[in-house]
């Protein structure tokens, strides 16, 4: 059976790493952007973070320009902005695209593995999706993310055990990132 192990992706310089590097912990991997309106999802990422890493925790962080172009700098102008305004230590990866033809092939795998159910309910909600419908439409079957900020929590035998839109509340990410743990 197919695990996130099987897959390398790039750092930010480029460089293959093969995330069997992680085997053993438990990961949440994240698609995101620097000018989104879930952006400020970087502070209880790295709060969370700092807090779990001793115990096998680790954000894999995978930025994105695919939504209403949020993340257009580099990946050295990204990762300067993350780290300058939310001080983040996590990994951060190459920029990649999640949806369509040249979508990575770990957000696919990803996206299978636990696909999209909804944002949740209410006017907010509706409104993200009307949004997001229109953005992703393009991208036809290939639209595995909907938005930035969609989590993926894999546990420590590197088996996708649950996703999270970008509306779940921090504290419910947490909660499922310390029951795996």
């Amino acid at each position: 059976m197919k695990t996130v192990y099987d897959f390398s992706v790039k750092n930010r310089k480029g460089e293959e790493v093969s995330l069997s590097e992680y085997k053993g912990k438990v990961l949440l991997i994240v698609n995101t952007a620097t000018g989104c309106g879930f952006t400020p999802h970087y502070e209880p990422l790295e709060a969370m973070y700092k807090e779990l890493r001793d115990k096998g925790f680790e954000i894999l962080d995978f930025p994105c320009n695919q939504f209403a172009n949020q993340a257009p700098g580099s990946d050295d102008e990204i990762h300067e902005f993350c780290t300058l305004k939310f001080g983040t230590e996590f990994p951060q990866f190459m920029k990649i695209d999640v949806n369509g033809e040249t979508a990575d092939p770990l957000f696919a795998y990803l996206a299978t593995e636990k696909p999209f159910e909804g944002f949740g309910k209410g006017l907010k909600f509706a409104a993200l999706k009307k949004f997001t419908d229109m953005n992703n439409k393009a991208f036809g079957d290939k639209a595995y993310i909907k938005w930035n900020f969609t989590k993926f929590l894999v546990d420590r035998e590197g088996k996708v055990i649950a996703r999270f839109e970008p509306t779940v509340d921090m504290k419910d990410v947490r909660e499922a990132v310390v029951k795996a743990l």
